[in-house]
């Protein structure tokens, strides 16, 4: 049986985004009326690293819908630390569950168990630090909740914005919708990938770079903190060189809009101090409860029947390029093939979008 999976958010037409957000707010107002609705229905959480608040988070989402949990969350309890491949571990998980979500360190990760998985939903949960698009989800639930649109918006995006699969995933969102504009805050070590600003620049998106969140701060409708992410970093030496350069506190706040909304997808380290929390444009705790509804919505959606059939692969696979991206999924599974979009003189991989020259 072919199955439709949730690897980017982009994989659903934005109607569907529009129906799972107006769905979520709905559970959000009555919570019970959905108590039952995935009874007999199994997700399994494949949890390859830590998670707090995305793990439990789907694990309360099926459990509120009446459905049950399986998974591990940590993959040195399971099969995987006997040498198991994903594609195996995923073809076994389809015979015991009826929809995945998926968390893994490496990129890629994600699409590569869909392609094994015939008869399960997958959703990712996080791939490296590709994409987050359930993450996205709960932002743009929190955004149509709090600031009542997702149009028309000047969202500042301050941090890691080189590894944040949280930042990837929610500029590739918010830049569809019109009259939206970002203010991209980072060090130029921390600066967003390549391949996020030609997303911007083909969506004819605006966007500045800029250092100080002190001196944008005040033209900010939203403003997206992140964590300086430490397991990200190839040496100690380079993370300590990046933390705590951004910080918010009280007195970067009194420059802001009275307005403007506080998003962090959590968890925090120092980089908010705990003074933040208590002025009403700090959202990020209504944030995560916004991302069990989201979660819930998905949930429905996914185990629904579907109105379109998905494509994961529009490339060719190309056996004599090994992508160039050493946290690329296909460098740690060699056994996956590997697949390519041409553009131009290079190729992207369709897994972790890395491009390489031809």
């Amino acid at each position: 049986m072919n199955c439709n999976h949730l690897i980017d958010l982009a994989d659903l037409p934005m109607e569907q985004w529009d129906n799972i957000i107006h769905l979520a707010l709905k559970i959000e107002q009555n919570p019970r009326e959905f108590f039952g609705i995935m009874e007999g229905k199994i997700l399994a959480t494949l949890f390859y690293e830590p998670s707090t608040r995305t793990q439990m988070s789907f694990q309360s989402a099926m459990l509120r819908l009446g459905g049950q949990v399986i998974g591990f969350s940590n993959p040195q309890n399971s099969s995987v630390a006997k040498g198991e491949t994903l594609g195996d571990t995923i073809r076994i998980v389809n015979s015991y569950a009826d929809i995945i979500a998926i968390r893994h360190p490496l990129e890629g990760a994600a699409k590569a168990a869909a392609s094994y998985s015939q008869r399960c939903p997958v959703i990712n949960a996080g791939d490296g630090g590709h994409l987050h698009p359930t993450q996205t989800l709960t932002d743009l639930v929190t955004l149509v909740k709090e600031k009542g649109r997702l149009d028309n918006l000047t969202i500042g995006i301050c941090g890691d914005l080189k590894y944040g699969r949280t930042v990837h995933s929610l500029i590739k969102a918010l830049s569809k919708y019109p009259g939206n504009q970002f203010v991209l805050i980072s060090t130029k070590e921390l600066a967003v990938p390549p391949y996020i600003k030609n997303i911007l620049n083909s969506a004819g998106c605006p966007y500045t770079e800029v250092f100080s969140l002190s001196e944008v701060i005040g033209d900010l409708d939203v403003l997206y903190m992140t964590r300086i992410q430490k397991e990200r970093f190839p040496t100690e030496a380079e993370y300590k060189a990046q933390k705590n350069i951004y910080v918010l506190d009280t007195e970067k706040l009194s420059l802001a809009k009275p307005d403007m909304k506080i998003l962090h997808p959590l968890p925090r380290v120092d980089e908010i101090t705990h003074q933040v929390d208590a002025d009403p444009r700090a959202v990020y705790f209504k944030q995560a409860q916004y991302g069990v509804y989201g979660r819930m919505a998905l949930i429905i959606r996914m185990l629904s029947k579907q109105d379109y059939q998905q494509t994961l692969f529009y490339g060719t696979s190309q056996t004599g390029h090994p992508c160039a991206n050493p946290n690329c999924i296909t460098n740690a599974e060699t056994y996956l093939p590997k697949h390519y979009i041409e553009s131009g003189d290079m190729l992207v991989c369709e897994y972790c979008e890395q491009k390489i020259l031809i």
